[in-house]
């Protein structure tokens, strides 16, 4: 589905290509700011393995575990997969609170899901004293996941495209926690100074953000979106 957002071209967090190596990674990024990757994963058969009608056939009948869509809500709600896809994955409704949206991202059953996961290539960067944990997602246009933080991580966009605002640990954005991202960005971001704006970039399929330990974070999918994070726990 075409998204419904328009694509804000600014982008100001630091991109990076395959050419960084893993020290550079650990003294520029890891512990201190964000940034984009290019080039560094190739997952072409992965996403072929993502389209509507593959995830349908594969996983149509299980459960999936949906979450709301604000910041302090612990709200599950269990559904088949197959109702999710055809029934709320849809165009986020601007009027309506995060608390009353569900969202499809992070509680994997990897019993189920883990034959997918296997496909995955994940960033080839990590924090020492860290393991990977994966979440994978697929959400509606104008959804997204309103500001909070948690330890680091990364998230690759498969299809569609995802974009991203992010404070540092330090600056706590001003939001309200039942406020879906698509509302926060139609009325709090206008009324932010350049100097209070938020690191941002709208990411595209195969580019995979790096955020460091406690950065508050906020996302925004364009178009309906697969995506899947390697978090660093």
């Amino acid at each position: 589905l075409a998204g419904t957002v328009p694509e804000e071209p600014r982008c100001t967090v630091e991109r990076a290509d395959a050419s960084l190596t893993y020290s550079l990674f650990l003294q520029r990024f890891a512990f201190s700011r964000p940034v984009i990757l290019g080039g560094v994963t190739d997952n072409s058969a992965f996403r072929a393995l993502c389209t509507r009608e593959k995830l349908l056939a594969a996983f149509g009948p299980f459960l999936v575990r949906l979450s709301t869509a604000n910041t302090y809500s612990y709200r599950k709600v269990d559904v088949p997969f197959q109702e999710y896809v055809e029934h709320l994955l849809k165009p986020q409704d601007p009027g309506r609170l995060g608390s009353d949206t569900l969202y499809f991202f992070g509680d994997n059953n990897f019993t189920e899901w883990g034959p997918l996961f296997q496909h995955y290539v994940p960033p080839p960067f990590r924090i020492p004293g860290t393991s990977p944990a994966y979440s994978f997602g697929i959400a509606g246009s104008g959804s997204g996941v309103p500001f909070h933080w948690h330890g680091p991580g990364f998230s690759e966009v498969i299809f569609g495209r995802k974009r991203w605002f992010l404070y540092p640990p330090d600056k706590t954005p001003h939001f309200h926690p039942n406020e879906t991202t698509l509302a926060w960005l139609q009325h709090t971001y206008p009324t932010l100074p350049p100097a209070q704006r938020p690191l941002e970039c709208t990411l595209y399929p195969g580019e995979v953000l790096y955020f460091p330990d406690r950065w508050w974070h906020a996302t925004l999918n364009l178009d309906t979106s697969v995506f899947i994070s390697t978090f660093l726990g």
